[in-house]
């Protein structure tokens, strides 16, 4: 997925799950210069979206970086805001823990 201005990923229903550790691996980067981050948000119905308090910081090189979240209810999403000219291509993963 390329990420620039304005991004979220698809939301994954996760009720089922007590814990969850969300990945962020950056292939490519391009005009990242300040730090850069996701934020974790959560859902009850896969369409309200909140903050759940947590982020995650981007890699303006090649790396994995993560956040732990636990009592999420049910839905899990990342999004955020790249600066204008910057552009990430990452992977995101999800695994989840009943």
């Amino acid at each position: 997925r390329v990420w620039s201005g304005p991004f979220e990923t698809e939301p994954y229903e996760a009720a089922w799950a007590t814990e969850g550790i969300l990945f962020v691996r950056t292939l490519e980067a391009s005009g990242l210069v300040d730090e850069a981050q996701a934020r974790v948000q959560i859902s009850p119905d896969g369409m309200n979206w909140c903050d759940e308090g947590t982020t995650i910081e981007l890699s303006s090189e090649p790396a994995v970086t993560f956040a732990k979240v636990s009592h999420f209810g049910g839905f899990l999403r990342l999004t955020g805001e790249l600066p204008g000219g910057a552009e990430l291509r990452v992977i995101v993963y999800l695994a989840l823990k009943a």
